[in-house]
């Protein structure tokens, strides 16, 4: 089963490879003896599926703390395997999928133009006499 980014990224599961330990914290005598706690690696460098401009856009991203060239997530928060195998799958998609999103287009600077120029002085000398108007008129 391949792990599907979006509509252009597919993951093959020969790429993923995932590691099995006891998960940490509350959760009785099961905690001791079942590998609950699922990592799955995805390396980036030695992939097959993604273009050198995908492998550019993420190893230049600071969200993402690559670990000798993988991104690594670790899921421990349901009690199976299985549905942390789920959730770890999720995570990884939406890891890359936020990733691999296209750049913001810049701002091109522009000079306000008179009219806003205006409607801001107008609401700084009207926000002025509220405030004035509030004053007390007696002198010392």
């Amino acid at each position: 089963m391949n792990l599907r980014v979006n509509n252009k990224l597919k993951i093959p599961t020969n790429e993923i490879q995932w590691r099995f330990s006891r998960s940490s914290g509350a959760g009785g005598q099961n905690v001791n003896k079942t590998d609950s706690r699922a990592e799955i690696l995805f390396n980036v460098s030695e992939s097959k599926t993604l273009t050198p401009y995908q492998k550019h856009r993420i190893s230049i991203q600071d969200e993402v703390k690559l670990i000798n060239g993988s991104i690594c997530i670790a899921v421990q928060d349901k009690r199976t395997q299985y549905q942390n195998r789920k959730l770890a799958l999720s995570r990884l998609a939406s890891t890359l999928r936020e990733l691999l999103k296209p750049p913001p287009k810049k701002r091109r600077e522009t000079i306000p133009t008179r009219s806003s120029q205006r409607k801001r002085v107008e609401s700084k000398k009207k926000l002025s006499e509220k405030k004035r108007r509030r004053q007390s008129k007696i002198d010392y």
